[in-house]
């Protein structure tokens, strides 16, 4: 049976190479490619669609457009900071709540509202996998540097989460695998600001990162749901 898989985030440099390195996988029939402003593909396999992650209501349009269930959701959204907004905060004193709830919706409220509306998608009597990026900051029993407290925060809440996430499936979907993933440091324009110090070999291109995370996620079993793993495939502490 082809699988059928949905991206969500394709915009952005590790969610469009994703897409890429998923279409040339001849097992897969469906490739359902979401971003804000979606953009037509040559391969009719891939599908676009329109979601905003601080808009339920586009979520589950999305969902109900789907035919059938779904083998991997995967979510490649993200935000650091507001564009043209107050950098990742080095001291409290720099916490702005405007900004600290907007990351918030970006990195945990909107990755669980498609968990809300997509868990259900996948099938009950075989593997299948929910997975979204995190990031390594995001792991409170890590933290040595502090600093970066809304993107840290955001992140720590979105493990949290898909801690959740697993527990509920493991009554329901015994097959299905929840995964928070760390890409490493990605060549985008996200961390082209704080880029300074990363040695060359550890600058991934966004293709490098995609071929990486789903090479983890393919040696994912039932028994691993929950945790949040690295690119190279160790898992980190939360």
């Amino acid at each position: 049976m082809p699988k059928q898989i949905v991206v969500f985030g394709t915009s952005g440099g590790i969610g469009r190479a994703l897409v890429a390195q998923l279409a040339a996988d001849p097992s897969i029939g469906r490739i359902h490619a979401g971003s804000r402003r979606p953009t037509a593909f040559d391969d009719p396999r891939i599908i676009p669609f329109a979601f905003d992650l601080q808009d339920e209501g586009s979520i589950a349009r999305a969902a109900g457009e789907i035919e059938g269930q779904i083998d991997l959701a995967f979510v490649a959204t993200g935000m650091l900071h507001r564009s043209g907004g107050p950098a990742p905060e080095k001291a409290l004193r720099a916490i702005d709540p405007a900004a600290m709830a907007e990351l918030f919706a970006v990195n945990a409220t909107g990755p669980a509202l498609i968990a809300k509306h997509f868990a259900p998608l996948l099938p009950r009597d075989r593997r299948s996998v929910f997975a979204a990026l995190s990031a390594k900051v995001g792991s409170i029993a890590d933290n040595r540097l502090g600093g970066w407290h809304s993107y840290r925060a955001s992140k720590a809440a979105l493990n949290m989460l898909l801690v959740n996430l697993a527990i509920e499936l493991r009554r329901t979907h015994p097959q299905a695998i929840v995964a928070a993933l760390h890409p490493g440091t990605v060549d985008t324009g996200l961390s082209a600001p704080f880029q300074r110090g990363v040695a060359p070999e550890k600058l991934f291109t966004p293709e490098q990162s995609a071929a990486y995370m789903l090479d983890v996620l393919n040696r994912l079993a039932p028994e691993d749901s929950g945790g949040l793993f690295a690119w190279d495939g160790s898992r980190l502490p939360y």
